[in-house]
């Protein structure tokens, strides 16, 4: 089995309890935000194109739904990066604790319900298209990176994984 070596930022390059990411990760999610945002805002707001469901249901239902999704997205990211990079573990581990004993990739899931969120608004359905390739996008960076993980913990990260599930709080059968 090839061992590969996650990218860390320089930031944390000293940090021996960090695996490390996709190297194009955070240039690919702020590509995919960009747009996100420039799909959104000109369905939304400008042209109009896809946003004809709002008529069905009411800003009354859809708004406060937004802010809850949203203010769960928030507070799952910043738990996550918190524990992550708040924390320096004297031994490099998994870590099971937190949001990571809801699901492994609670950042990841963070990010995916922020633009949940803001679909909820508009209702604009070519947002709802981007959003999928924007979810397909942290499946695979979710992958390579349990890969990495696999490969430094092994056995440990391999029962974790049965434990708990990748993106969404619950245990599907497979």
């Amino acid at each position: 089995m090839k061992s590969e070596k996650g990218h860390l930022r320089k930031s944390h390059q000293h940090r021996g309890d960090l695996t490390g990411e996709y190297a194009f990760g955070d240039m690919g999610q702020l590509i995919l935000l960009v747009i996100f945002l420039i799909v959104w805002i000109a369905d939304s707001f400008a042209f109009k194109y896809s946003t004809f469901l709002t008529q069905y249901l009411s800003n009354y239902i859809r708004v406060p739904i937004a802010l809850i999704i949203l203010v769960i997205s928030g507070l799952l990211a910043w738990a996550g990066l918190k524990i992550v990079f708040g924390e320096t573990r004297e031994e490099p581990q998994v870590i099971t604790t937190g949001v990571f004993s809801i699901v492994r990739h609670p950042i990841y899931l963070g990010s995916i319900l922020l633009y949940l969120g803001f679909i909820l608004l508009s209702l604009s359905l070519l947002s709802i298209l981007v959003w999928f390739v924007i979810i397909i996008f942290y499946y695979m960076i979710s992958r390579y990176e349990e890969k990495l993980l696999t490969q430094r913990f092994g056995s440990i990260y391999e029962e974790y994984k049965k434990k708990v599930p990748m993106l969404l709080p619950i245990k599907l059968p497979y």
